[in-house]
């Protein structure tokens, strides 16, 4: 059988007993309606309505072929329905990944929010800095920060990271501020360690429109971002910090920005998923929300530029190094 349309014409037909009648229900002719049970009674092989010029009735075949056929309509209307329903409301278990610190810091606070708001749905969420495959994985949404790695994923740009380099004010005013990215060699400087490849995390600058990298390394180096902020917040040394981390510390003058008229744009923070024809309901949600949260005017940005624009100069470096 080609389609349902045949089943729908012919259970129409059998329940008016009126090929006219059917006619008007279905938007067809009655011709139309008569050559589509004909075909059907022929690609069935029986005979399904008896036909005189003032009626039409079932045969023996017919009213057992229309009564399954009513079981058959009604359960692919309960179908669409149900897939009508799951478009409509994000249901199941979503799995997401995002890195550790943004994760912490940004999307798990605002959860909240989004649970309250599909209470059909099971939110799955691991927080590491491993890189994940999604396909082979089974995750539905990542939170990637930089480039994609994968070609075949399909990626929602959420904003910009911008790397802050900062310090404590007790660092400052024992040390001096550095005017220039060349007089962090003159300082303590604490480097973020990439573990996977044993190197230093190079420092983002721009002079002139043009950026520039510098790397920098101290007698502490550290794998993760909070414990480096715990360390400039203690007066260890300068460190250069994603702004959302040191968000919090920069607004409640722990952390004091240094080179502001340097600042770089830093790399892209986006949501990826799978391609796919339709994107379903939970993995759209999930990513409406990650850029309701996250896109605009965050509030690390905004706790970044003011602490920016209260920071006065102190005094020259004082030469000592690290």
């Amino acid at each position: 059988m080609e389609n349902l349309n045949a089943l729908r014409v012919f259970a129409k037909v059998a329940d008016t007993r009126s090929f006219t009648d059917a006619a008007k229900h279905l938007g067809l002719t009655s011709s139309a309606v008569s050559k589509a049970i004909t075909r059907l009674e022929r690609e069935l092989g029986v005979r399904l309505l008896h036909r005189t010029t003032r009626s039409v009735g079932l045969t023996a075949d017919g009213a057992s072929f229309f009564e399954r056929c009513q079981q058959i309509l009604a359960d692919v209307e309960d179908a669409e329905n149900g897939l009508n329903r799951s478009m409509a409301a994000p249901h199941g278990r979503l799995r997401v990944h995002m890195p550790v610190g943004f994760g912490r810091r940004v999307i798990v606070p605002a959860l909240s929010g989004f649970i309250e708001q599909y209470p059909d749905l099971v939110l799955d969420a691991e927080l590491s800095d491993r890189m994940v495959d999604l396909a082979y994985e089974g995750i539905d949404v990542a939170v990637q920060i930089g480039e994609l790695a994968d070609a075949r994923l399909i990626g929602r740009r959420l904003c910009n990271l911008r790397f802050v380099a900062c310090a404590s004010p007790d660092y400052l005013a024992r040390h001096g501020e550095p005017g220039t990215p060349e007089e962090l060699d003159q300082h303590h400087c604490l480097a973020y360690v990439m573990m996977h490849t044993g190197r230093y995390r190079e420092w983002q600058f721009v002079k002139d429109g043009q950026t520039f990298a510098k790397t920098v390394s101290g007698r502490l180096n550290i794998n993760n971002a909070e414990s480096l902020l715990e360390a400039a917040v203690a007066g260890l040394g300068i460190a250069m910090i994603s702004n959302f981390i040191a968000a919090d510390a920069l607004r409640a003058g722990r952390l004091r920005p240094i080179l502001t008229n340097y600042v770089a744009l830093g790399p892209k923070v986006s949501a990826v998923y799978l391609p796919g024809k339709n994107l379903s309901p939970k993995v759209r949600a999930f990513v409406e929300f990650l850029s309701d949260v996250i896109s605009g005017n965050p509030y690390w940005e905004e706790a970044g530029a003011t602490a920016a624009g209260a920071t006065p100069r102190t005094a020259p470096a004082s030469g000592k190094r690290k």
